[in-house]
């Protein structure tokens, strides 16, 4: 495969991810494997998957902003939880070895398949929870941990934190404007973890970065007119095969 198709391949796979991880999470799900079959070893494709997410989710939160719903306001209260996590959860996955990263990364991927595929209470609004607050402990705790995993792995982590963020209350494209930022946020911590680590590909990087700019500007428009639930069983399958192919099921 020559460069230009090459590139041209992961900034497309880039522009699908963007666009996933700005309407739910889940996108690096792609951009992580293909990194891999591009033959980068599994710890540098979580590295240099980094910076594209990067990008993505700065013009994420740019376009929300644009649209009146800025999330910096509501990241606040939880952001020192997430970036305490996150870099110590990207220095943890830098000192692994790459064939105990797929491992990790395979079986955390079938761990999403439950907050993906578990259905709504009927009984409340698709917008509104209603159920008792979460302490600050608790709160710090989870938060903390949604670092932790991020920091570590980062794909997916844009599902947990639209679950913890619509369980304190707020409508999902409220919950999708906060998300970004804190995904921004612990991203800006993790990626110097990884670049020390000599982890990032930057020609790789490159591509990443038009096609998850271009997501992020897509997928943010999309959720403010409610696309969330169109990519749910996308995101289903994409953890199905993904996990299936890092844990070398076939």
């Amino acid at each position: 495969m020559d460069e230009l198709t090459t590139w041209l391949l992961l900034a497309l796979g880039g522009l699908v991810a963007g666009v996933i991880n700005t309407l739910a999470g889940g996108g690096s799900l792609i951009t992580v494997p293909l990194l891999v079959f591009m033959g980068l070893p599994a710890t540098v494709a979580n590295g240099t998957n980094r910076i594209g997410v990067l990008f993505q989710n700065g013009v994420a939160m740019s376009r929300f902003r644009k649209e009146g719903f800025g999330g910096l306001r509501g990241a606040m209260p939880v952001l020192i939880p997430v970036l305490f996590g996150s870099a110590i959860g990207a220095e943890l996955a830098s000192r692994m070895s790459a064939e105990m990263f797929k491992q990790v990364f395979g079986v955390a991927m079938i761990a999403l398949l439950y907050p993906m595929l578990k259905p709504k209470s009927k009984s409340k609004s698709d917008d509104i929870t209603n159920e008792t607050p979460r302490s600050r402990i608790a709160n710090t705790l989870i938060f903390f941990a949604i670092g932790l995993y991020g920091g570590a792995l980062q794909a997916g982590v844009g599902i947990f934190l639209i679950a913890a963020l619509s369980r304190s209350g707020l409508d999902l494209v409220r919950a999708n404007a906060i998300k970004v930022v804190i995904i921004g946020a612990l991203t800006i911590v993790a990626v110097p973890v990884f670049i020390l680590h000599d982890q990032v590909d930057w020609p790789f990087a490159s591509a990443l970065v038009v096609g998850f700019a271009l997501g992020g500007e897509i997928g943010a428009r999309a959720a403010v007119a409610g696309g969330e639930k169109l990519i749910r069983p996308v995101l289903v399958l994409a953890v199905v095969a993904m996990s299936g192919r890092m844990l070398g099921l076939y």
